[in-house]
């Protein structure tokens, strides 16, 4: 297999409905000057090149494979506030004051995928509303404790408690004994919406160039960054690499691990089995610290999400767990064919938090968002274009996020993250 078919996006539910079109683009060849050069055609490069050029900019993006090939092309879609840790870990490495500002750009990060979405008719299907459900019941007193703090020390009015009858007119299983509803979160077609902020971006004067790995920067000012038969010169370097920075940057290779998580896709289901799943459409991840998530596409096909590998290799008894997993929710879907199933590494950190800074004066990196980046990733661009026109308070707060690297080195971290899993594996089970 040759290496541009190694990066080619995999077949996948999204990557058969693909509904929005680059303009043609090539790989880099020769050698190029710019002002901006990004690394990374994810969401997180894709939203910092459009804004970027929306201030002027002259913007040269690389991508390894095809826009949307990592995490933003074959995530489970879910546009959520929040991180993906719990907010008394910021609180506890930057107090309440820093942790407030950062729940509230989480919050903003949301609003601006909706913005982005209609400014530039993206056709990804946004859908609105979210269920952070229990599975047992230290989960319910969790979830209320939750919605509590949020009330109380996070002015957040969106979520309510919902049990019993009520819980299953969103959600048509007895599996859960309560749900948290995000009126605020919601989903989408995930390549169609990266896809589109690249559209946006070539038609804001970026030039993209696909199947252009990055394979050495050379620091200093200007940076230089090298592919295979070209290089770019460019003031500023943004790093939107995330689980793919491939010992690019060396010191980043340390600060976050990659994780494999697995969907599959149903055959399209009718409006009754439709309406015997997700009645009301939400998007719904469970409690467990190792969960499960689904939706329903916009043909109302179950998209369910969860497993994790460590190793990039899809789990031998994948296709099965999840047809116990579905079939177990919702007996009606008992028997209902897998059209699709896909796999992708996302970027974990230690503390979940994501992880954005600076490595040089010019040379800026957002990774790390830990399952959560779907909506995160377009406002670390956004952050990303501010702060290199000089407007970066809001960057930094997020900068400021204290990060460790993975014990163990490059040896061992692996087999020590699968052991700490595997813990919260069989807590999950008590």
């Amino acid at each position: 297999m040759t290496v541009a078919a190694q990066l080619r996006r995999p077949s996948s539910y999204y990557n058969a409905s693909v509904a929005v079109r680059l303009a043609p683009t090539t790989p880099l060849a020769g050698e190029v000057q710019t002002d901006i050069c990004v690394v990374g055609g994810g969401i997180t490069g894709c939203s910092a090149a459009l804004h970027l050029a929306e201030r002027g900019y002259r913007v040269v993006l690389l991508e390894a494979g095809e826009i949307g090939f990592g995490a933003s092309g074959r995530s489970g879609g879910q546009i959520l506030p929040g991180l993906g840790t719990g907010l008394d870990v910021v609180e506890k490495a930057l107090g309440r004051e820093r942790a407030r500002a950062i729940w509230e750009m989480s919050r903003e990060s949301v609003r601006l995928t909706a913005d982005l979405i209609q400014r530039h008719d993206i056709p990804c299907d946004l859908t609105w509303g979210y269920l952070h459900a229990a599975v047992k019941p230290r989960h319910v007193k969790e979830l209320r404790a939750f919605q509590d703090v949020m009330a109380r020390h996070y002015d957040y009015p969106s979520l309510s408690f919902i049990e019993g009858e009520a819980l299953r007119e969103h959600v048509a299983t007895d599996a859960y004994p309560a749900a948290l509803h995000d009126a605020e979160g919601g989903h989408l077609h995930p390549l169609n919406y990266t896809l589109g902020l690249a559209l946006a971006a070539q038609r804001a004067g970026v030039i993209i160039h696909e199947h252009s790995a990055a394979v050495h920067i050379e620091r200093g000012r200007p940076a230089r960054v090298d592919t295979a038969h070209g290089s770019v010169s460019a003031e500023f370097v943004v790093l939107g690499t995330n689980a793919y920075v491939n010992g690019l940057v060396p010191e980043l290779q340390g600060r976050i691990m990659r994780a494999a998580n697995y969907i599959v896709a149903t055959e399209p289901l009718s409006e009754a089995q439709a309406a015997q799943v997700l009645p009301r459409n939400d998007a719904l991840s469970d409690a467990n610290f190792v969960l499960d998530y689904y939706r329903l596409s916009a043909d109302r096909r179950l998209l369910y999400g969860g497993e994790v590998s460590y190793n990039g290799r899809e789990p031998r008894t994948l296709k099965a767990r999840m047809d116990a997993k579905i079939a177990h929710l919702f007996p009606a879907l008992r028997g209902v064919s897998i059209d699709y199933r896909w796999g992708g590494d996302v970027a974990i950190t230690l503390n979940r938090a994501p992880d954005f800074g600076r490595l040089d004066a010019n040379l800026f990196y957002a990774q790390g968002y830990s399952g959560h980046g779907m909506s995160l990733a377009g406002l670390a661009g956004k952050l990303l274009s501010d702060a290199i026109a000089g407007q970066a308070e809001r960057f930094d707060v997020f900068a400021s996020m204290p990060h460790r690297l993975f014990p163990g080195g490059r040896w061992l971290r692996t087999p020590l993250l699968v052991l700490a899993t595997n813990f919260y594996k069989l807590r999950d089970r008590l």
